[in-house]
């Protein structure tokens, strides 16, 4: 074979190795090193973000870290983006974050100290650690912070229909209307934020919040709108084991009614992973593909706060409903539209 030919097919077979690569390039799961969970995923501008919960024990649990990424598959971390020096109410623990951009600002909500209640068998009246908590909030000019408590006490501190105030999700409908998801110990609340993020716009009834409890609901809410379609999702079973899953129902509004229609992310034996669940949406700019943001327990799993953050595509049928979530050790196909 004549040299010039035979180096002229060594050119081209690595070139399409290289486009070959590229195009399946993935994030990989975890996406990022270190134990994390209760991940939330966003999109601001161009930059894939990731807020997840510093996965340790709740006396080691005092900060968050965040984590940028242009294309899904190389992530920057922002260390200690907030913690106790930012928060002095905040004594145990510090979960469950969830942002949200307003007029230039980033609000950054939380929950903090495992606030417990009179009657509960977790309530300790020797601890008064975590007898004043809840949900607060800090803000930032930035996404990856400095944050700063914004306003010097929870958000919310009290149990309206028995919710331990938790796991919070604040999403922003077509006509500007800020609503308010959240709670634990099987019971969700949905309120409205006033302008300023200070506090809640009463319901018709004078009630600052409404149960919207679906059955099966544990923690762990989530909402987002595709198609018309108000998606309202939320994570079942125990935390602390391989039962976590994650169901989600529809609805033609934000305030429901929603009636459950399946679960999509739960482990089976013989996957590769357990306990998924606390999960995330996001949506691809410009595009109609969405990414599923969650923690799984790594197999074997050591300890209760061994948990890692993972993203795998999320489907629908031509009905709207939403395929089952198949977990992967691969992850997301890599956005190279800003490359």
């Amino acid at each position: 074979m004549h040299l010039k030919y035979r180096i002229g097919i060594i050119c081209f077979t690595i070139a399409f190795a290289g486009i070959s690569q590229e195009k399946t390039e993935r994030s990989g799961n975890p996406i990022f090193e270190g134990w994390y969970a209760d991940p939330e995923g966003v999109v601001f501008d161009d930059t894939y973000w990731v807020f997840p919960t510093f996965s340790d024990d709740y006396d080691k649990q005092l900060h968050f870290d965040a984590f940028s990424s242009k294309d899904l598959t190389n992530w920057h971390k922002h260390e200690r983006i907030l913690d106790t020096t930012n928060i002095k109410w905040l004594k145990q623990a510090l979960w469950a974050p969830s942002i949200i951009e307003k007029e230039d600002n980033y609000y950054l909500f939380f929950g903090a100290n495992d606030i417990q209640r009179p009657g509960r068998d977790s309530y300790d009246p020797n601890n008064d650690v975590n007898h004043f908590g809840g949900i607060g909030v800090a803000v930032a000019e930035q996404p990856g912070g400095p944050y700063a408590d914004y306003l010097g006490k929870p958000l919310i501190s009290e149990f309206y229909n028995d919710a331990q105030p938790i796991d919070q999700f604040v999403f922003k409908d077509t006509d500007g209307t800020y609503y308010f998801f959240y709670g634990g110990w099987s019971h969700c609340n949905l309120g409205i934020l006033n302008d300023d993020f200070t506090g809640f716009v009463p319901w018709e009834d004078g009630n600052l919040f409404k149960e919207i409890t679906p059955e099966g609901y544990v923690e762990g809410p989530f909402m987002f709108l595709r198609n018309g379609i108000y998606y309202f999702m939320w994570s079942e079973g125990g935390w602390t084991n391989g039962s976590y899953k994650v169901a989600y129902a529809m609805a033609d509004k934000a305030t429901g009614p929603y009636k459950k229609i399946g679960t999509i992310l739960q482990s089976k034996d013989g996957d590769i992973a357990t306990g998924a669940g606390h999960h995330s949406v996001i949506k691809k700019p410009g595009s109609d593909e969405y990414i599923m943001v969650y923690h799984r327990r790594p197999i074997p799993n050591q300890d209760r706060d061994h948990r890692v953050t993972c993203m795998d595509v999320m489907e629908f049928n031509a009905d709207g409903t939403i395929k089952p979530i198949k977990m992967t050790f691969e992850g997301v196909v890599a956005d190279t539209s800003k490359k």
